[in-house]
């Protein structure tokens, strides 16, 4: 049964209003803290710590020298969205403005490895017992600990022969600079699918999609 606070899709975006440094990509909040110092971002991420441990509610910080990766979801809601990682993100977002740091948005990048393929069940337990990830319901492997991309397999009857592929999600603020780019070094771009996703191919065939959360449902 559904937590009772998990957010809807216009809840979640309604509180990114009031929470401008912070994105939804895949069922998560998510925000990238830039701080003056090594030293300074430990210490953010300290805060946090105590944050997290005062609201029983706790969030993934990877922790880079200078800057600070955050990802907020409810495990005990299915990873969705909940009043909590709201909450939780507001906190955060004062701690981090009383220490100096700068939310870097256009920092965000969730990658994820596509593997197309006409039989699923043939192939999935071979991947997920060489990574040691898990299975989702979507049939989709993932790594228990998040430190990995997680492997999906994309069902086709007609796999491509660079049968893999990366999805890079961005927030869709973010998207536009990153797609120029891309045309820029002479990548090929289909947009049939945006603003959800836009297929990039490079110049010697090999492809990627730029995602964003539009079209991608929370409820």
């Amino acid at each position: 049964m559904p937590a009772p606070d998990v957010l809807t899709t216009e809840q979640v975006h309604s509180n990114l209003t009031a929470l401008p440094q912070w994105r939804y990509g895949l069922g998560a909040l998510r925000t990238v803290l830039k701080c003056e110092s090594s030293a300074s971002a430990l210490a953010l991420f300290s805060t946090i710590g105590a944050l997290a441990q005062e609201a029983n509610h706790h969030p993934d910080v990877d922790w880079r020298y200078d800057t600070l990766f955050i990802t907020l979801t409810s495990h005990d809601a299915g990873s969705k969205v909940t009043t909590r990682d709201a909450a939780l993100a507001r906190s955060i977002s004062a701690e981090a403005l009383n220490a100096g740091a700068t939310a870097r948005p256009e920092l965000l990048r969730t990658v994820e490895i596509a593997l197309d393929t006409d039989d699923v069940e043939a192939i999935s337990e071979t991947w997920r017992t060489a990574l040691g990830y898990k299975r989702q319901g979507d049939g989709s492997l993932t790594d228990p600990f998040g430190r990995g991309p997680a492997l999906w397999f994309q069902e086709t009857t007609t796999p491509n022969v660079n049968r893999f592929h990366l999805d890079v999600t961005v927030p869709y603020s973010e998207s536009a600079p990153i797609l120029a780019t891309l045309a820029g070094g002479g990548a090929a771009l289909d947009d049939g699918a945006a603003p959800s996703f836009v297929v990039a191919t490079d110049t010697q065939g090999n492809r990627l999609c730029i995602c964003t959360e539009h079209d991608r449902e929370v409820d």
